[in-house]
C-alpha cells in the first residue's frame, strides 16, 4: 500500500527518473513532470501529498509553480530542490510557504527524511483540524442545549470571559454540565487552538494524581520505567481543567498553589523546574468555603482559584429545557445505536417534568440511554422506556411508544434497575475490548475520564479483564 501521493517536477529527465525510482523504492506513489505545465496538469486531475519542485524549470521558476499549485492545495507541502548558488531563492521560497529546500547534489535519504517529516507534520496538522471541528461541533455554544434565563445567563458569562486569561471557578451539582462550560470557555478563547486537558481530581489516589499531573522522572518510584511529561505540560499553551478540585488532597494543593503563583513547577523526582503558560479553569460541586472552615481546603488556594465564579443551576430549577434535552438525546443515542426512534407520550413527558432530578442533566441522559437500551425491537425518536418496580418489561402501545412513565414506581427500583444493566454492558464491553481502555471507551461513546468514572461506581478492576501475551 502507497505511503503518500508525490508529484516531483525537474526538467532534468535523468534526474527526474532518479527521484522517482527511489521514492517509488520507499512505497510511495509518483508522479513526474518535466514542466509546469504537466504539473498543473497532473495536480488537476489528482490529488497530491506532497510536491517536490526543482527551484529552475524551462520557462518557469519553482516558486512560481508552487504558489499555482497551493491556488488549488493550500495545505499541500511543497519541498524546493535547488543549487548551491541559488540558496537565497530557496529561502524566498520558504518565506512564502516551501516546507523545505535541498541544494543539489543532494542524499536520497536525506530527501526521504524531508518528505517523511513533511507528510507526518501535515498529517498532525489535519488530525488536530478534525479534533478541532469535532469539538467545536460537539461543545461550540450553539450545541449547548438550552432556553432558560439561568442558562442563557450563564453562557452570557462564559462568552465575556474566555477572552481574559483569568481563572475560572465552576460551581455546581453532579451532572449539572460543568465540563462542557470549561470546553466551551477554552474554544471561545484565544487559546482554542492548543490543547483542552481534563482530569477528575477525585478519581486517582495521591500519588498517582501527582504523577498524573506534574509528570514523573524515570526511577522516581517503583514503576517509573521513563520519564513522563503530566498533564500540566500537555496543556501548555491551552487549557487546563480541573474536575472535582475540593477533592484534591491537601499535599497536592500546596503544590497546586505554588505552580498558580509561580506558573513553574517540579515533576516527582525531578530537580529541574519545568516552567508552563497554562489557562487553568476548576470545578467542584462541594461548597468550598465549607470546606476551608473544616480545615479540608486551602483558604490560600481558594482565594486563588475563586476569582471569575460561574454557578450552574439544577435541573429542577430550569426544567424548560427538559422537553429540548430529551429530544437532543434521544437523536443522539438513537444515532448511536442504529434504533429509529418516534415519541414520548404526553404521560411520559409529565412524569419528567414533575421529576427533580438529583442526578440533573446527567441523570435524565442515562434515563434516555436506559430506555432505548432496554427496549425490545427498533424504537422511535424520543422514546423512553418504562421501568416498574419488578424490573418487567417495558409497556409498549400498539403504535409502539411509551404507556407509562420510566419513573413511575419508587425511584430506588429504576436506579437498581439501571445500575444492574450498566455494570452488566461495561462487563460485556471489557470483555469485547480485552480491557483496552480506549477502545472500550470509544465503544461505549463515553470519554475515557468518563469510563473511568463509571467503572470506579461499579466496583470493575479494569485490569481484570485484560488479556496476556
Amino acid at each position: 500500500m502507497s505511503t503518500g501521493r508525490i508529484l516531483v517536477v525537474d526538467d532534468d529527465a535523468n534526474l527526474l527518473e532518479l527521484v522517482k525510482t527511489r521514492l517509488e523504492a520507499a512505497d510511495y506513489s509518483v508522479t513526474a513532470a518535466l514542466n509546469a505545465e504537466a504539473a498543473l496538469e497532473a495536480a488537476t486531475a489528482a490529488t497530491f501529498d506532497l510536491a517536490v519542485v526543482d527551484m529552475k524549470l524551462e520557462g518557469h521558476d519553482g516558486i512560481s509553480l508552487m504558489e499555482e499549485l497551493h491556488e488549488n492545495h493550500p495545505e499541500m507541502p511543497v519541498i524546493i530542490l535547488t543549487g548551491f548558488g541559488s540558496i537565497d531563492s530557496a529561502v524566498e521560497a520558504m518565506k512564502k510557504g516551501a516546507y523545505n529546500y535541498l541544494t543539489k547534489p543532494f542524499d536520497a535519504r536525506e530527501l526521504l527524511l524531508q518528505i517523511s517529516r513533511a507528510l507526518e507534520k501535515q498529517r498532525l496538522t489535519a488530525e488536530n483540524q478534525r479534533l478541532k471541528g469535532l469539538l467545536e461541533e460537539r461543545y461550540g455554544f450553539a450545541n449547548i442545549i438550552t432556553r432558560s434565563e439561568k442558562m442563557r445567563a450563564v453562557l452570557e458569562a462564559v462568552s465575556r470571559i474566555a477572552k481574559t486569561e483569568s481563572t475560572v471557578y465552576i460551581h455546581g451539582d453532579s451532572g449539572t454540565g460543568k465540563e462542557l462550560i470549561a470546553k466551551a470557555v477554552h474554544l471561545a478563547s484565544d487559546r482554542k487552538n492548543h490543547s483542552f486537558v481534563a482530569i477528575n481530581c477525585a478519581a486517582l489516589p495521591e500519588n498517582l494524581l501527582e504523577s498524573e499531573l506534574f509528570g514523573h522522572e524515570k526511577g522516581s518510584f517503583t514503576g517509573a520505567v521513563r520519564s513522563t511529561k503530566g498533564l500540566f505540560a500537555q496543556a501548555h499553551e491551552g487549557t487546563i481543567f480541573l474536575d472535582e478540585i475540593g477533592d484534591m488532597p491537601l499535599p497536592l494543593q500546596a503544590k497546586l498553589l505554588r505552580v498558580l503563583e509561580e506558573r513553574q513547577y517540579y515533576p516527582v523526582g525531578g530537580e529541574k523546574p519545568v516552567k508552563v503558560n497554562v489557562r487553568v479553569i476548576v470545578a467542584t460541586n462541594k461548597v468550598l468555603e465549607e470546606e476551608v472552615k473544616k480545615g479540608l481546603f486551602r483558604e490560600d488556594l481558594f482565594y486563588r482559584i475563586h476569582v471569575i465564579p460561574i454557578s450552574l443551576p439544577p435541573l429542577r430549577e430550569r426544567k424548560e429545557d427538559i422537553p429540548y434535552l430529551v429530544d437532543h438525546f434521544s437523536k443522539k443515542i438513537g444515532e448511536q445505536m442504529k434504533k429509529p426512534v418516534k415519541g414520548l407520550t404526553p404521560q411520559a413527558m409529565k412524569k419528567l417534568m414533575q421529576y427533580d432530578w438529583p442526578g440533573n442533566v446527567r441523570e435524565l441522559e442515562n434515563t434516555i440511554e436506559y430506555g432505548i437500551v432496554m427496549a425490545e425491537g427498533p424504537i422511535t425518536d424520543d422514546l423512553i422506556l418504562q421501568a416498574k418496580t419488578t424490573h418487567e418489561d417495558v409497556a409498549r402501545s400498539d403504535s409502539h411508544q411509551v404507556a407509562a412513565s420510566p419513573l413511575e414506581g419508587p425511584l430506588k427500583s429504576l436506579k437498581e434497575a439501571r445500575a444492574e444493566f450498566e455494570r452488566a454492558y461495561l462487563i460485556r464491553v471489557l470483555e469485547s475490548c480485552d480491557g483496552k481502555a480506549a477502545r472500550a471507551a470509544e465503544v461505549a461513546g463515553k470519554y475515557r475520564a468518563d469510563f473511568y468514572d463509571l467503572l470506579k461506581k461499579h466496583g470493575i478492576k479494569i485490569q481484570d479483564f485484560k488479556t496476556s501475551n
